[in-house]
């Protein structure tokens, strides 16, 4: 059976986007949505503040770890969106660059945001998904 979740690159659209413009989700599929994962250790403080590809990569690890007590992968994932507390755009592309790596080859759509504060103390980035997984998995 095939997997539910198809990534659409869109050839109309620049190439110069790191990820698919659309995603589609085909029955039957169960989807997961996930908080915001943050850059928090075990005990919920944050990790090494004033570093945003540390604290991106703290997120990501995270962001595997709720996908994994759902059914879910990183691969399963059909939308991102990416929050850095940062007004410069090199903080952005920073994150942004950890948030790839950690996806490899598969490029859910994303939207990349800097924003003025995030929640926590220290707090540089979060990262909610969505994810599909098909039923019975």
């Amino acid at each position: 059976m095939p997997e539910p979740v198809a990534l659409l690159h869109v050839p109309a659209l620049s190439d110069a986007a790191e990820y698919a413009y659309a995603a589609t989700v085909d029955p039957p599929a169960r989807l997961v949505f996930t908080a915001g994962a943050c850059p928090l250790d075990a005990e919920g403080r944050t990790v090494t503040p004033g570093d945003h590809a540390a604290q991106a990569r703290q997120v990501m690890t995270n962001l595997e770890t709720a996908l994994e007590a759902s059914g879910a992968r990183l691969t399963d994932v059909v939308k991102t969106t990416v929050y850095v507390a940062s007004s410069r755009q090199a903080d952005l592309v920073t994150v942004w660059g950890v948030v790839r790596d950690f996806f490899g080859d598969h490029d859910p759509p994303s939207t990349l945001l800097g924003v003025a504060v995030l929640g926590y103390n220290d707090q540089l980035v979060e990262v909610e998904a969505v994810a599909a997984v098909r039923m019975g998995a």
